[in-house]
């Protein structure tokens, strides 16, 4: 039987492995960065951190973005690897039922999650959806899919579907207005929503930018 330790470093290994190299901002490296987050935000909540941890591991494995918007290949995934580790049932289900909940749906929609160790996680992710990182990735996966950086005449839409939200091609800085400016204010945790505060500033003060030069100003 292997120890919670022994299962988190072969998670690793396996998340490692797997997503090294990726190219539109949900890459190893991605990974790295929530789960350090998540353990951060753990230290000051009551949770379970091997669940936490796990879920911070496994929560882009499967991304709906890039298997033609199935939402349950992801929970699919992380099912199979952890049984193969033989992890107890009640924690598998804990664990998918995070990966389950954790995307954003669009602006209209809520993104409720069912446990403090999913509250952690999703914090977690979307901390490094925002701030230079955020604005990095945005970017990145805006040149994966081939969209345009900006285009003033397609203005931003707040989706009130999952479906809608999924289906959009708008430009990268749409996505600031539709996602990631709203990631503040939807912070579970104390602790994210005090790093929420700088990142989030730090990006408007991006865009104030990015419309001066669009604009010619000096």
């Amino acid at each position: 039987m292997l120890t919670q330790e022994q299962i988190i470093t072969q998670t690793a290994a396996y998340v490692q492995k797997m997503l090294t190299g990726e190219g539109s901002g949900h890459d190893w490296w991605h990974i790295l960065r929530v789960w350090n987050n998540a353990k951060t935000i753990a230290a000051t909540e009551t949770a379970q951190l091997f669940i936490v941890e796990l879920a911070a591991l496994l929560h882009d494995i499967g991304d709906h973005k890039f298997h033609n918007g199935d939402e349950t290949v992801g929970p699919r995934m992380a099912a199979a690897w952890l049984q193969s580790l033989k992890v107890p049932d009640e924690t598998i289900e804990t664990v998918c039922t995070i990966i389950k909940e954790l995307s954003f749906k669009g602006a209209g929609t809520t993104s409720e999650m069912s446990s403090i160790e999913g509250e952690i996680v999703q914090d977690a992710d979307r901390l490094d959806a925002i701030g230079a990182i955020g604005i990095a990735r945005t970017f990145a996966y805006g040149g994966h899919k081939n969209r345009e950086l900006y285009n003033p005449d397609i203005k931003p839409e707040l989706h009130d579907t999952f479906e809608a939200y999924k289906n959009s091609t708008a430009p990268t800085i749409n996505h600031f207005y539709e996602k990631l400016l709203l990631l503040k204010d939807r912070m579970h945790t104390q602790t994210a929503k005090t790093m929420a505060e700088q990142r989030h500033g730090y990006m408007e003060t991006y865009l104030e930018q990015f419309f001066a030069e669009w604009g010619g100003e000096r």
